[in-house]
C-alpha cells in the first residue's frame, strides 16, 4: 500500500536500527534522506546503506544546516511536496532521519507540514535511539561505567547547551535541585568554556563526554579527559549531580 513512513535509524551504527526500520526501509519503492548540501553524502542514508536496494529510487532532499528561518521553512516545504507528490502515484515511501525521527530532527518539520497542507497523505513513523541513549549505553560497553540515563524518581532533560555561562549556571542550579540528569547536546563551541566551569563545580571526572556516537570515529569518555577546545555539532554531554537514596 502506498504511503509515508519517517523512518529513524539511530546515531551512526547499522546494527542499532529496530526490526521495524529495516522492514520499511527494504519494503520501500522510494528511499528519501536529508543532505546539508548538494551533492553530500547523506548521514542517514549512509547509516541505513546496508539496506538500501539499488532498484529502489534514492531520493536527496536538501535541509540546510542555517539559522534563517526562510530557507529552512521553503526545505521543509518542498520536501513535503515532493514526498506526498510520490506518494500520490501508488510509490512506497521512506524518509530517513538520523536518531530518532521526534527527536530534534529535521523531518518532524516536514511531518507537521504534511499535517498541515496534505493531511490525506498516509503517514507512518518509526522511533530509532537517539545518540543520548546510545551513549549511556556505550559506557558501560567502551568504558565499564554503569551510565543509567535516569533513575527512580529521577527526571531527564535534553536540550541544546545553553549559549553562556550565566545560562550553564542557572542550568546546573536547577538540575541539582530536582535531580535531574542533563543531556546536552551540540557542543561545539561551547565546551571551550563550559568545560572549566565543570571543572570549578567538580563535575568533570563524573561527566560522560560523546562524540559520533555509533561511527567508526566514536570518542567517549569522562569530560575529565577532554580538553577544552571547539568540539563537533554532534557531540554531547551527559551530567549528573547526584544519585537517588535508594540504590543496590
Amino acid at each position: 500500500m502506498a504511503g509515508l513512513t519517517l523512518v529513524g535509524v539511530g546515531p551512526g551504527d547499522p546494527n542499532l536500527l529496530t526490526v521495524a526500520a529495516v522492514r520499511a526501509i527494504e519494503a520501500a519503492t522510494v528511499v528519501a534522506y536529508p543532505v546539508a548540501r548538494q551533492g553530500a553524502e547523506g548521514m542517514a542514508a549512509r547509516i541505513a546503506s546496508p539496506w538500501l536496494k539499488n532498484q529502489q529510487s534514492h531520493r536527496p532532499l536538501l535541509f540546510p544546516m542555517v539559522a534563517a528561518a526562510e530557507p529552512r521553512q521553503m526545505a521543509w516545504r518542498y520536501a513535503a511536496d515532493q514526498l506526498s507528490a510520490l506518494v500520490a502515484t501508488g510509490e512506497q515511501v521512506v524518509l530517513l532521519c538520523e536518531g530518532d525521527a521526534s527527536l530534534f530532527a529535521s523531518c518532524s518539520y516536514v511531518l507537521l507540514d504534511l499535517a498541515q497542507r496534505y493531511p490525506n497523505c498516509p503517514t507512518a513513523v518509526i522511533p530509532g535511539i537517539t545518540a543520548v541513549a546510545a551513549a549511556a549505553a556505550a559506557a558501560a560497553t567502551s568504558l565499564g561505567m554503569a551510565w543509567p540515563l535516569a533513575l527512580q524518581q529521577e527526571g531527564l532533560l535534553i536540550k541544546s547547551t545553553p549559549n553562556n555561562v550565566e545560562e550553564m549556571e542557572i542550568l546546573l542550579d536547577q538540575a541539582k535541585a530536582s535531580g535531574t540528569v542533563l543531556a546536552l547536546l551540540k557542543l561545539g563551541q561551547r565546551w571551550i568554556w563550559l568545560q572549566p566551569l565543570l571543572e570549578v563545580r567538580g563535575l568533570l571526572n563524573t561527566s560522560l563526554f560523546a562524540q559520533r556516537v555509533g561511527w567508526p570515529d566514536q570518542l567517549l569518555a569522562t569530560a575529565d579527559q577532554v580538553p577544552a577546545a571547539e568540539k563537533p555539532y554532534f557531540s554531547l554531554l551527559l551530567i549528573r549531580q547526584s544519585w537517588p537514596e535508594v540504590l543496590p
